[in-house]
């Protein structure tokens, strides 16, 4: 129950609250508000095409110099341990697994991994791709490389070369 004065003040109080929302703008001026919402809330993006914006190969970007890196290939005891991994993980047949080697002489080390099932080769022989590490002191190298089956279930590296990203 409120005085007749107090329900005035209300009602007064509720018409300018009225007046200074969002019901106040006009339906013209409601679509602007909300264009600008939008552009507001939205990020930008610029792309250009000239010649500022564009980097060739050869162009070079920060403090670290540019190196050429150049695969180390294995030695034959290297490849003799290499061999015998691959023949090992290609034998059991998993896709997902992996064979370690070492070569305890030269300290050399690494792990096969078959790439693929296997699939027929062009001679009718069971062939498989695999990706073998190299690690040989602080240098690391990447080979890969094609086994296919010989006699007697034993594998054997059809080609070996060094693994470039593609």
């Amino acid at each position: 129950m409120h005085s007749p004065a107090s329900e005035s003040a209300l009602l007064a109080l509720y018409r300018a609250w009225g007046r200074v929302g969002l019901s106040a703008i006009h339906p013209a001026g409601a679509v602007v508000t909300l264009i600008l919402i939008g552009v507001g809330a939205s990020g930008c993006s610029l792309s250009r095409t000239d010649a500022f914006a564009k980097m060739d190969d050869k162009d070079v970007t920060g403090s670290i110099s540019p190196t050429q890196v150049n695969a180390v290939m294995p030695t034959e005891s290297d490849l003799a341990f290499a061999r015998n991994a691959a023949s090992d993980v290609l034998t059991k047949g998993d896709k997902d697994s992996s064979q370690p080697w070492e070569n305890p002489q030269t300290g050399a080390r690494g792990s096969v991994t078959p790439l693929a099932q296997a699939y027929s080769g062009e001679d009718g022989k069971t062939c498989r791709d695999f990706l073998a590490s190299y690690v040989n002191r602080a240098t690391e190298t990447w080979l890969q490389g094609a086994a296919c089956k010989a006699g007697q279930g034993r594998w054997q590296i059809q080609s070996l070369k060094p693994w470039s990203k593609s």
